[in-house]
């Protein structure tokens, strides 16, 4: 089987900062970030970081929020020829997947959008809460989600819940290695963002800038509040901020330090 590496182990201070920004600062990161990389070579859009969120993928365990590095899993459409090859017991793919989870791991399960099967059970992700990962996103559904949830502890993102296991001869394919999860790309070792708002994607290259940019970005927007009310304007003299007001808070922090 492929195996392909993260490319950068992001480490525990990382996965923590993510934990206390929102989905959004981290569409409007990676949206930033993409409109800045056209900037710089005159309109290409090659360099669009905005396919980012799972539109059908939903929290399954509402009230959790994890920011986790991703471990990968493949699916592939039912044919008997090939689920005979790739069905090996404790060597299958699915549980390669799962051993390779640890703390600060979710696994992320591209089913092809069957959204009506139930990929994962109690049975095999009990794997995964043994290895101390955080949780489960796939675009497909999950089975047993209460227990999955109340003895296990994982947080879930799906297209639902279910009671109907995967089409027969439809069988795990590869672990850990690129893949499609409701049409976004996924590699490992990338940074899951999830909440209540759905799963955020963020190359596990870019995760660094991505949470330096909303880290600031949250404070120039404290800052703007404190002269909107100071000077009771609208916030739309300031908002959303331009580079220069960007600099400008910058300058006047620079200031206070020294």
């Amino acid at each position: 089987m492929a195996n392909t590496k993260p490319t950068i182990d992001l480490s525990g201070d990382i996965l923590r900062r993510f934990e206390k920004v929102s989905l959004q600062s981290c569409t409007g990161a990676l949206g930033y970030i993409t409109r800045q990389a056209k900037t710089a070579t005159n309109g290409d859009t090659s360099s669009s970081w905005t396919n980012c969120y799972m539109k059908n993928v939903k929290p399954l365990t509402h009230g959790r929020k994890i920011a986790a590095r991703a471990r990968t899993l493949s699916f592939l459409p039912p044919r008997p020829d090939m689920a005979a090859k790739l069905r090996d017991g404790e060597n299958s793919p699915e549980f390669v997947a799962m051993e390779s989870c640890g703390p600060g791991d979710v696994l992320v399960v591209d089913a092809n959008r069957m959204s009506n099967l139930g990929i994962l059970g109690n049975m095999k992700t009990r794997t995964l809460w043994q290895r101390g990962a955080t949780g489960l996103i796939t675009d497909a559904s999950v089975r047993d989600l209460d227990k999955v949830q109340d003895d296990y502890g994982l947080a879930v993102f799906g297209a639902g819940r279910s009671a109907i296991t995967g089409l027969e001869g439809s069988p795990f394919h590869e672990a850990n290695v690129p893949i499609s999860c409701d049409g976004v790309l996924v590699l490992p070792g990338d940074l899951m963002v999830a909440d209540d708002d759905g799963v955020v994607v963020v190359p596990q290259q870019l995760a660094e800038q991505v949470i330096d940019w909303i880290e600031e970005h949250d404070r120039v927007e404290e800052y703007i509040a404190e002269l909107v009310d100071e000077q009771q304007v609208s916030p739309g003299r300031f908002y959303p901020p331009s580079e220069e007001l960007r600099q400008r808070y910058r300058d006047e922090q620079a200031k206070k330090a020294t």
